[in-house]
């Protein structure tokens, strides 16, 4: 990425004229990444935790007649923890004309829109791991379980649309501190730092002063189970392969008894296609309102779940 500073253009809504709400043309809300419990990791960037993976073997003996004893198996699960940044400069003479509070509130603003965005970077990670949809340099993510990365896995439900790059999936998942968590190193704050004044290079011999404020800390996720979640893949616009509660009873139907999913986890498509298919088998005859629940279970909609996947085979 390009280094990209404030520059005078940006002080544009400072203006006198301009009033103080704070208008976005971008959609920055994280839903699911709120729901999601934190854990510190175990040894700094390296979190590990031991996953039982199988039971003892137990049964009926006669009296006086003794039989063989077994243990349960762990299996020990390294999740690696990456570094995500969002620490900024402001060149000090820019920030000190801003109007409405001088440079602390132009930090304050601008701060505040670095941690939203180092958010969504964040809740992407999660879904979409190390994959071109989220960024290959982060932590591993949802995708790429090998629960849920392929048609022959139990936990993944075919929608079976055709059109490649125009899918999307629809997750069923169960959220706690023994299926899916955020796990951060050490106190894990994510929020910005106190600002400081550096001397900035901009080339070869020329300097400037600069508020400089760091951000950055060290982020992964814990999976928990191959019970933790549930994908539908390969929902898509074409005529029959939206998401229906068909498909999602389907995926529910997956799920052993006492691990039902906390959450279904789509985005605005899905939970169009959806309602449009609740409107259809509507006997009323009006139009379905959009679904909050399906099966007893709450929707969360999110816009970092994309409609340009590739298609799961």
């Amino acid at each position: 990425m390009a280094y990209d500073p404030l520059v005078m253009a940006d002080l544009v809504a400072d203006a006198l004229d301009l009033s103080d709400a704070e208008v976005s043309d971008l959609t920055q809300a994280t839903p699911f990444l709120n729901l999601l419990p934190v854990e510190r990791s175990s040894n700094g960037e390296t979190h590990k935790y031991a996953k039982e993976t199988g039971a003892p073997v137990v049964g009926f003996r006669a009296p006086n007649v003794g039989r063989d004893e077994d243990s349960s198996v762990d299996t020990v699960v390294t999740v690696t923890l990456k570094m995500l940044d969002w620490s900024f400069s402001v060149d000090k003479g820019v920030a000190d004309i801003w109007r409405k509070g001088g440079g602390a509130a132009l930090l304050a603003r601008e701060g505040m829109r670095h941690l939203k965005a180092a958010l969504v970077a964040f809740e992407k990670q999660v879904i979409y791991g190390a994959t071109s949809l989220a960024d290959t340099g982060g932590f591993t993510g949802m995708v790429q379980a090998t629960s849920v990365d392929a048609l022959a896995d139990a936990l993944t439900i075919d929608a079976t649309g055709t059109t490649a790059d125009t899918a999307s999936s629809c997750w069923a998942v169960r959220v706690g501190p023994n299926d899916l968590t955020a796990v951060v190193n050490g106190e894990g704050e994510i929020t910005v730092g106190e600002p400081t004044i550096q001397r900035l290079n901009s080339s070869g011999t020329l300097w400037y002063p600069a508020y400089y404020v760091p951000g950055c800390t060290w982020l992964g996720m814990q999976v928990g189970s191959i019970y933790s979640m549930g994908r539908i893949v390969n929902l898509t616009e074409d005529s029959g392969k939206g998401l229906t509660d068909a498909l999602l009873g389907s995926l529910l139907a997956e799920f052993p008894v006492g691990r039902t999913p906390t959450h279904f986890v789509m985005n605005r498509r899905s939970l169009k296609q959806l309602r449009a298919s609740r409107t259809a088998t509507n006997p009323s005859g009006q139009p379905a309102p959009f679904p909050v629940e399906a099966f007893g279970i709450p929707i969360v909609v999110t816009d970092s779940i994309v409609s340009t996947e590739a298609l799961v085979a």
